[in-house]
């Protein structure tokens, strides 16, 4: 077969992500070469492709979903809010601006050839393109120059599918009202609707789908029931999830994670999310901070900004004094440059120089262009295990003192002073055997005795979540329809939709 779809979303994490995904792992098994696509997407949470290109981080998870590796064209426009109200415009993995939202809507027409060209790219070389949308395609005040819903769907010949959250409530009102938004020509494209995390008894919701069918004159696709524990990598702090104590019980280890206003990367923690005796907090309490076994500064795309909002919470007290008692410590990216002792900061934010916090002896300074890398080596410090990561950063830091966290071939990475450590490297808590190990020490300088971390793989927990995504849409939606509609964008292609110059 040859084809694709775009999946649209009544509103911002309708599901659209987890659709896209369940369909490339069920394409993918069904021996079909598939790939994600999502044209413009706007998050902090990002990943670096092997050839060092910045793409979403829904879209890496759906490429793993498809059992293919990410690349740059399954997600030409990212959108990155920094502050001051500024977004800097990641256009093929790379920074091409720092843009205003108005600057920006100006910017799109240059930027839809770059989208139309990077998924024609990929339909030449996948059997199936199965497209994201962008919030809503009823955003009717940005419909001119759109090139992320219906301005796609029309340019590319796509044939749409709509998703509707009924967790939420108000789903007939959200879809039929998306629909009625919708110029005619806008309208025509729309095949059909799916029902996202429904709980209870489908014979009460099916006199609801048969009218709204009736209404339209679309189908309704299927209906997928609330998953609890699938959830796909997310885009925003919708997303942030915190972890309770797991069916292990005994003592628990209690992990306080700063929660910076503009944290990037909280994906960084899911692996603690999966620890049957740990307790993750998201908090922007002091006290909280001062009392967790192991606190985490994030990542952030305003380091100086929301520093200043960490002090003017207290959180630099708290970070102190957990120095002093000897209290375990980690900064990642933005939060290991918080911790150090100076932040030159020309690029990302309006305040060019700040005093960290003083607590290791590293100092950072901004460069324009940014550093994408896939580093890996071993931490000296904790046996010696393997740890690798992905680097997406402006700042470059440099070590005045204490012990490299990282080492590899011509590798220093990281410093450690104490029980502080910090390093620029996201992704290393996916690392089992640094995880495992980094666990342990907290648990030991904490006093957990007999305390000890889950033996699971991570990468295998997400494997199988795919897997369950996977299993949703090939027992919960009309597969014969839904291959009928990836179809029809094929059959387009052979019928000479002409490809962009």
């Amino acid at each position: 077969m040859r084809g694709s779809v775009l999946v649209c979303g009544t509103h911002s994490d309708a599901g659209k992500s987890v659709v896209v995904a369940g369909l490339c792992r069920w394409l993918a098994r069904e021996g079909v070469r598939v790939a994600p696509f999502k044209a413009q997407n706007m998050a902090l949470n990002s990943f670096v492709t092997r050839e060092g290109a910045e793409i979403g981080r829904a879209q890496a998870a759906q490429a793993a979903a498809a059992r293919v590796e990410p690349e740059a064209a399954m997600n030409p426009v990212l959108l990155k809010p920094s502050s001051g109200g500024s977004t800097q415009v990641v256009v093929l993995g790379k920074p091409r601006a720092v843009a205003s939202a108005r600057g920006y809507q100006r910017m799109k027409p240059r930027l839809l050839p770059v989208v139309l060209e990077a998924l024609w790219d990929l339909r030449r070389r996948f059997d199936a393109v199965v497209c994201e949308g962008a919030g809503s395609p009823a955003e009717i005040n940005l419909r001119e120059n759109d090139l992320a819903n219906m301005g796609l769907a029309r340019a590319a010949g796509l044939p749409v599918v709509l998703v509707g959250d009924i967790d939420r409530g108000g789903l007939f009102a959200s879809l039929y009202g998306t629909l009625a938004l919708l110029s005619p020509g806008d309208r025509a494209l729309v095949r059909g609707f799916i029902v996202n995390k429904f709980r209870g008894d489908p014979a009460v919701l099916a006199p609801g789908l048969a009218e709204l069918s009736r209404r339209t004159g679309r189908p309704f696709l299927g209906t997928l029931p609330y998953a609890p524990g699938v959830g796909l990598d997310g885009e925003d702090s919708l997303a942030l999830r915190e972890a309770g104590v797991g069916a292990a019980g005994g003592e628990v280890l209690r992990v306080a994670v700063v929660r910076l206003g503009r944290m990037s990367n909280f994906t960084d923690f899911d692996p603690l999310l999966c620890e049957p005796r740990v307790a993750l907090r998201f908090t922007r309490s002091a006290a909280e901070v001062l009392a967790a076994d192991l606190a985490i500064v994030p990542g952030t795309k305003a380091t100086v900004e929301d520093l200043g909002g960490l002090r003017e919470a207290g959180i630099d007290g708290a970070l102190a004094a957990r120095a002093l008692r000897g209290l375990p410590t980690l900064g990642i990216c933005g939060g290991y440059q918080m911790l150090g002792r100076r932040i030159s900061d020309g690029v990302e934010g309006e305040v060019p120089e700040a005093e960290g916090l003083g607590l290791l002896p590293v100092e950072t300074v901004f460069e324009p262009e940014k550093v994408l890398a896939r580093p890996a080596g071993v931490a000296p410090g904790f046996g010696g295990v393997e740890v690798c990561g992905y680097e997406i950063h402006h700042g470059r830091t440099t070590r005045l003192g204490g012990e490299p966290l990282f080492v590899g071939e011509g590798l220093e990475e990281g410093c450690r002073v104490g029980t502080v450590l910090g390093t620029s490297w996201h992704g290393v808590l996916e690392c089992d055997g640094f995880r495992r190990a980094l666990l342990r020490w907290v648990a030991e300088v904490c006093g957990l005795r007999g305390w000890e971390p889950g033996d699971f793989s991570f990468p295998a927990v997400r494997e199988e979540r795919l897997d369950r995504l996977g299993d949703l849409v090939a027992e919960n939606l009309d597969r014969e329809v839904l291959l009928r509609i990836l179809e029809e964008a094929g059959e387009k292609e052979e019928a000479g939709v002409p490809y962009p110059s």
